[in-house]
């Protein structure tokens, strides 16, 4: 059995558990679970004891990694897995991880790789709302590749960024444009996955933006293209909630054990 832990108990860390529960990961014990705020542990942990698991509620990285799991799953935010990349990796466990925007920095990229390989470790960055890395990684190996991303998100789903106001309810309205690196900047936890598709294809600095806003519209419209002198190819997703995100990790926990990989 592997054993694994997640740092991040909110809803997407919660379905994450709640795989095990159903029994999707029959190869895992899920034995530890820690977040900025405790009370969060010490729900999920009951939600588990309810199914029959005992998952042990931490008060500190340090004290979830003395569990010794094989694999941490990150569903927190881009400052958490900075902060956590390098201790986990250290203490000989890896990572599986939504918050992706951590790598849009390059040098952390690399001290990330390079801790990774010291350790015999792996991270694995989880598709969350988009997909495709398979192929966008195919296109950019045969050289000459641009991408673009488009990202349409709601009124409401750009509350507490800079670019919102009231008027956004009433007119569609372009937000953004720029790299996947400024985007990542200027929306800290909204646009993970601009970076995982940059990371699998162009790279944050090179990979184009385009964040637009709809009134009325629910959800997310996660779009990218890639081109080079043979190949285009566009990945285009709508997801209604950000729940995808979450069954893209238990896709990554049962590709790694799976003899059989996609």
């Amino acid at each position: 059995m592997k054993r694994f832990v997640i740092v991040g108990c909110g809803r997407l860390g919660t379905i994450v558990a709640e795989a095990v529960a159903k029994g999707l990961l029959p190869e895992y014990e899920l034995v530890g679970c820690f977040s900025r705020t405790y009370d969060k542990c010490e729900l999920l942990a009951a939600k588990m004891a309810e199914a029959g698991i005992y998952c042990q509620p931490c008060h500190t990285l340090e004290e979830l990694l003395a569990l010794r799991p094989d694999y941490l799953v990150e569903a927190a935010s881009p400052a958490c897995m900075r902060a956590i990349t390098l201790p986990t990796l250290a203490a000989g466990c890896s990572i599986v991880t939504l918050s992706i925007g951590a790598f849009a920095d390059d040098a952390f990229y690399a001290e990330a790789q390079q801790a990774a390989r010291a350790a015999g470790q792996r991270i694995y960055l989880a598709s969350g709302a988009t997909g495709g890395f398979d192929v966008l990684r195919t296109a950019a190996l045969m050289g000459g590749a641009t991408a673009e991303f488009f990202n349409e998100k709601g009124p409401n789903g750009l509350k507490g960024t800079p670019v919102y106001d009231e008027a956004l309810h009433a007119e569609q309205r372009v937000v953004f444009r720029g790299t996947a690196k400024e985007a990542i900047a200027q929306f800290p936890t909204r646009v993970n996955v601009t970076v995982a598709a940059s990371r699998a294809s162009v790279g944050p600095e090179k990979m184009q933006v385009t964040m637009q806003s709809s009134p009325y519209f629910r959800g997310d419209t996660q779009r990218v293209e890639i081109r080079n002198p043979q190949v285009r190819a566009v990945v285009d997703v709508y997801s209604a909630t950000p729940e995808i995100a979450a069954w893209s990790v238990v896709a990554v926990l049962q590709n790694i054990v799976s003899p059989i990989v996609f």
